[in-house]
């Protein structure tokens, strides 16, 4: 259901985005809401149990489908694999309630104009807005597009002129009014969640009504024992989950809300400049920010003025942001699109802190009100955590399938208890008793609080190493990782940079490197000037802020900073402006200083940074520092040396960081504002080369070669240059000597030509020394035939890759098998994250932070070495900021999995060895009685299970990975062989008691007990007796298939509790190992001990000594078979590699294919050739297809 629609009963709501979401409509009919309440009362409240649980079934049986405008009710299911459902009544705003404030008519020219999205939101004559609110997010019916759309934000298609006609001066008191009632409040609201609410969310779990449903039917049996101890358990389980989310709520609420009680002045059109609390303010609101610190309760585009912010809550990294306004541009071009540069340098966002905001020639700064409420950057962020992108891991839908498959034994189970039950004429209540039993045994209620307990222990461990989780089931999955990749600065390397040196350029190309290391000042030049001005530093409390790159790159010059307004003797200076001085001790530097008039911010898009500034009493000069590749593409070519590449690869091989300065004379009668960016990047005149050490931390490379012994792919993804990225790719490792670089560059088409993509071998360079400097000679320039897959890698940047994506798309997976990728932007870097996905990769991400949020989120495991509020979008942190946690996360992830996987076996074997057991005495009309069922789940499995995980990890990474699925052979083989290993004895006991002389005979002799208490103990079956209250006959049977049971359960614990290589050895988890001794030890007690009380409350018959030896015998031998199988055949990893050699089996993993089908490919890689898209085989065919590959694979 729900997918046969008409036109107009189905849409999609967010189109392209993240949360993207299909929306069906419905209408609620009365006589089907009225039979649904008679099913309530007639199920005893089972179908409002199953209506919760699946809220689709409660839309179809409630409500017919209609279209989307008639609807009352909207059903949501999101467009991921997971395809979820949501349900959502239709709320109504009524604009009626406004009358007491203004008349408000349909005609009112405020509702008339259509061209705002609130207003086709509002019906008229009636004046009523249809609105759903979806994960936080307010949604509103456009009456004239007929679909919904979110509400909060101001139009994408505005103009840069039409924001600033319309909201320049602010919006009428009756506009706001309006606006405020459609876009509700600008609150962040994290409500802490009531515990009531909590425990009841927690308690409707399906396992926990099925826990119900067993507990119920154990009272009913008087098997109060174990009932307690499950809702002891039970409770314990809800009270912890409940107390954890407790905790993450009330985390969250202190998170944001401070947020919500700001003050803020707001400009009216009407009203003027008045002081308002945050929560009022509305899309077109037009701020007044004063000079003082606010942290901003919304996002707003800055359109007059300029402003300092810290934005570590957004990118992790707390460096002052300088923002500048938006330009008011005559295109109708929607403003987020008119200029190269990202627009996001002119939005202030939500939750940063302004920490600086300076007006134009003494003027207030404005801002308009971009977003409010959810839709802003924070609110985006709080909404990731509330509602966490679900994890699709292959474990827990086996988990289910196994679940399954045990209700389906049961079932089986059922059958036969009802057969031999009725044919034995039993009462009808105690044969559906008997009936139910079967399926409290088959399926371990304990089983989700045993799993539970293996990842808490994990999470701990991985606590006491500074590593904290928010999201506990992730553990597992850092169990499978096979990729990690890495962000470059601050991750990999040192987070501060070094200046090394200045390389100046001048007529006749470059000249001697400039060291800073001696001392010795940098000689009065533009190159100085450049230095000393070309920077986004603020001067705040008295100390300079902003980029370390910056703040190295200006003190290296010894100059001082202050504001024009501490120093109004310096001619030629406007208000307000940032000064730069050369210090007191500098001498023959002819200017005063310079004063820095406008900024073009740096933005890692454009790459590049441009400031217009003034010497005092001298000429205007605009200066440029960059990428060198970038800065020399706005010089004019007579300018940049010949040199320019080759100088510029002698320093990026050696990793260091470099940056190219540039300048130019400015004409004195333009007003600084009012030049275009464009205009003062052209025919610049290149300076030279900053030259910036950035080393690599200590533990990187150690921790690189751990992973890549352990077969873990290595990946780096960085902003920093290219050839950097190689370099540093070498020196830690990544990239081994002996590997090969393919430099791939491609190219977006042009008029002329269609895109194209050349690949390159990067030159190997041998070091020599050559005039007291570092240089390096090329030696090959070819690659040798060695070069097959694995001894080569490609080097591409963020805008080649992007390039593929869109015209070789075909190539794109072959590229991603070995790659290093520089000048990525943060949305590269997720996309990147999403395609090593899609090649079937287990993806981590480990960045600082900054900039990787979204790859962080995107992952499979996201590491984030930050500790800024960005960083909460991250399921894992690290105290220590360096990449040890990494090991440290994959190694306790894959011995929780192990850990799974053990449990999951135990409880399987522990319900069938009952299960076995109970229908064999059910052949008898027989059954075990309480106390020994008590003494199997409680004394036995309950111990074990909480003790089993308790191994910790193995402390070295071995190259393979544990299983990833519950259903895979060898795990079903070891149960399958398990359970008929354990049918087999029981059969066998069970049978051969019936033939043994003393069985029909009742011969006493054999029992060392007295004779007076042998009529207790020991009963004729051919007339068996009832004993005690509860039913259950004592006989030979029962005796010795609960004896075989209960330490059968024992040995399948120490078969299946797994060492090395994931865990640590099971002798060294000591207290595991001494609960199975002190197990074993009673239950051979209880066997060989004649204690007539003890036999007589645990049910038992007293037997021949001789056949407890041959019970013994019997264990004994289903041990060492169970122990020889597991050893020899199951975790036998060679054997199981000959049998897949054998059958031919082969990964279908996509990158696996990949790889195979590169490996037999002599034309890859390709080397110094240039292929374009319109030649065949490298269109934008299907990316993830090998036909040849699969067809193979499909026959296997």
């Amino acid at each position: 259901m729900g997918d046969h629609f008409e036109k107009g009963q189905h849409a999609l709501l967010n189109e392209g985005e993240e949360n993207e979401m299909e929306i069906f409509g419905y209408r609620t009919q009365s006589c089907r809401k009225t039979l649904c309440l008679a099913g309530y009362v007639f199920s005893f409240g089972i179908l409002p149990l199953v209506f919760y649980w699946r809220p689709a079934w409660h839309v179809w049986a409630n409500c017919i489908p209609c279209s989307l405008q008639e609807a009352d009710v909207v059903l949501l299911r999101t467009t991921d694999e997971f395809q979820t459902y949501s349900r959502k009544k239709v709320a109504w705003i009524c604009l009626s309630a406004l009358n007491s404030t203004f008349r408000l008519t349909p005609d009112h020219p405020l509702i008339t104009d259509e061209e705002y999205i609130i207003n086709r939101a509002i019906r008229k004559p009636d004046l009523k807005v249809r609105c759903i609110k979806v994960q936080k997010i307010r949604y509103v019916w456009n009456n004239l597009e007929g679909q919904f759309q979110k509400i909060g934000s101001l139009e994408d298609w505005l103009s840069s002129a039409k924001i600033h006609l319309k909201f320049g001066s602010g919006l009428t008191t009756e506009e706001q009014e309006i606006r405020r009632l459609i876009c509700g409040p600008n609150t962040i609201d994290v409500e802490i969640t009531p515990v009531w609410k909590l425990l009841i969310k927690e308690v409707l779990n399906p396992f926990y009504i099925f826990q119900l449903f067993s507990v119920c039917l154990w009272f009913s049996e008087d098997y109060k024992e174990y009932a307690f101890a499950i809702i002891i358990m039970s409770i314990i389980s809800i009270a912890l989950t409940v107390y954890d989310l407790r905790e993450q709520s009330v985390k969250l609420h202190h998170l944001v809300e401070s947020h919500n009680n700001i003050t803020v002045s707001v400009c009216g059109k009407t009203a003027g400049v008045q002081e308002l609390e945050s929560r009022f303010l509305v899309p077109g609101d037009l701020l007044i920010l004063t000079g003082n610190k606010v942290q901003m309760p919304c996002d707003a585009i800055l359109i007059d003025g300029h402003c300092v912010v810290d934005e570590g809550m957004l990118t992790g990294e707390s460096i002052p942001v300088t923002k500048t306004p938006l330009p008011e541009m005559n295109s109708s071009v929607p403003w987020k699109t008119q200029s190269e540069a990202d627009y996001k340098r002119h939005v202030l966002f939500c939750g940063t802190e302004v920490i600086q905001a300076k007006g134009a020639c003494s003027g207030t700064v404005k801002a308009v009100v971009l977003q409010t409420r959810f839709n802003t950057a924070k609110g985006d962020l709080v909404r990731s955590i509330l509602y966490p992108k679900p994890m699709n891991f292959k474990l827990y839908r086996d988990a289910i399938r196994f679940l399954l498959c045990l209700v389906g034994t049961a079932t089986i189970g059922m059958i036969y208890t009802l057969c031999v039950y009725v044919l034995s004429g039993e009462p009808p209540e105690e044969v559906v008793k008997k009936a139910l039993d079967v399926i409290t045994i088959a399926v371990p209620p304990a089983l989700p609080a045993a799993l539970t307990t293996g990842i808490i222990y994990a999470q701990r461990r991985l606590k006491k190493r500074g590593i904290f989780c928010i999201s506990p089931q992730r553990i597992n999955v850092c169990g499978q990782l096979n990729l990690v990749c890495f962000d470059k600065t601050g991750t990999l390397t040192r987070d501060g940079l070094d200046l090394w040196g200045v390389m100046p350029c001048g007529r006749n190309g470059f000249q001697e490197v400039h060291s800073f290391a001696s001392g010795k000042a940098l000689p009065w030049g533009p190159l100085c000037a450049a230095m000393a001005s070309c920077h986004s530093l603020i001067l705040l409390d008295g100390t300079i802020q902003g980029d370390p790159l910056d703040l190295k790159m200006f003190e290296a010059t010894t100059w001082e900073m202050a504001t024009s307004e501490d120093d109004f003797h310096i001619k030629g200076a406007p208000a307000c402006a940032m000064v730069v001085k050369p210090c007191k001790t500098a001498s023959q530097v002819p200017v005063e200083g310079i004063a820095i008039l406008h900024q073009f911010p740096f933005s890692s898009a454009l790459q590049r940074m441009t400031v217009i500034v003034q010497e005092m009493g001298g000429d205007r000069l605009a200066f440029m520092k960059g990428a060198p590749e970038r800065v020399a593409s706005f010089c004019q070519p007579e300018t940049v040396p010949t040199s320019f590449v080759s100088e510029l690869q002698v320093y990026t091989t050696q990793g260091f960081r470099v940056i190219g300065l540039a300048y130019k004379k400015l004409e004195m009668d333009h007003h600084t504002t009012a030049l275009m960016r464009d205009q003062v990047e052209s025919d610049l005149i290149f300076l030279g080369l900053l030259i910036l050490e950035n080393r690599l931390k200590e533990e990187t490379k150690p921790v690189l070669e751990e992973l890549i012994s352990a077969r873990i792919r290595t990946v780096m993804i960085t902003g920093d240059n290219l050839q950097t990225a190689i370099t540093v790719a070498r020196k830690s490792g990544m990239v081994s000597e002996s590997q090969k670089v393919i430099l791939i560059e491609a190219n977006e088409p042009t008029g002329s030509s269609s895109a194209s993509i050349s690949w390159k071998l990067v030159e190997e360079k041998k070091h020599i020394v050559y005039k007291n400097q570092d240089t390096y000679i090329n030696i090959r320039e070819v690659v040798s035939d060695s070069s097959r897959e694995g001894s080569y890698h490609f080097a591409l940047s963020g805008k080649s890759f992007q390039v593929i994506n869109q015209h070789f798309s075909s190539l794109l997976p072959k590229i991603l098998i070995n790659g290093i990728f520089a000048r990525m932007s943060p949305g590269q870097k997720s996309s990147l994250v999403e395609e090593f996905q899609k090649l079937d990769y287990f993806v981590g991400m480990c960045g600082d932070g900054a900039n990787d949020c979204g790859a962080l989120k995107m992952a499979h495991v996201g590491i984030s070495l930050s500790e800024q509020e960005a960083s909460v979008a991250s399921p894992f942190t690290s105290k220590t900021p360096n990449i040890e946690c990494v090991p440290h996360l994959i190694k306790e992830g894959r011995a929780a999995l192990v850990t799974s996987f053990c449990m999951f076996k135990y409880m399987a074997l522990y319900s069938m060895i009952q299960y076995v057991g109970v229908l064999l005495l059910y052949w008898e009309t027989n059954s075990l009685s309480n106390y020994q069922f008590l003494f199997q789940d409680l004394a036995i499995t309950t111990l074990i299970g909480v003790t089993m995980n308790l191994n910790g990890a193995y402390p070295k990474l071995v190259p393979f990975r544990p299983a990833g699925r519950l259903i895979s052979p060898p795990l079903l083989l070891s149960v399958i062989l398990n359970i008929l290993l354990s049918l087999a004895m029981h059969i066998v006991g069970f049978i051969l008691v019936q033939r043994q002389p003393w069985y029909s005979v009742g011969m006493h002799s054999a029992c060392t007990v007295q004779n007076e208490t042998l009529p207790k103990l020991t009963i004729s079956p051919t007339a068996p007796e009832k004993t005690g209250s509860n039913g259950v006959f004592t006989s030979f049977e029962n005796t010795t298939t609960w004896f075989l049971g209960t330490i059968n359960c024992i040995i399948v614990a120490l078969v299946f509790s797994k060492g090395k290589p994931f865990r640590q050895p099971t002798y060294k988890n000591y207290i595991f190992v001494l609960v199975l001794l002190i197990q074993l030890s009673v239950c051979l007690f209880i066997l060989f001990a004649d204690i007539p009380e003890l036999y007589r409350r645990l049910d038992l018959l007293c037997t021949p000594v001789l056949w407890r030896v041959y019970i013994v015998i019997m264990l004994s031998s289903n041990f060492i078979v169970s122990l020889v199988v597991e050893e020899a055949i199951i975790e036998n990893r060679a054997l199981w590699m000959i049998i897949k050699k054998c059958f031919g089996y082969q990964s279908k993993s996509q990158y696996r294919i990949w790889q195979r089908a590169l490996a037999n490919d002599p034309s890859w890689p390709p080397i110094n050739q240039t292929s374009y898209s319109d030649m065949s085989g490298y269109g934008p065919g299907v990316s993830y297809s090998n036909p040849v590959f699969e067809s193979n694979e499909d026959q296997l």
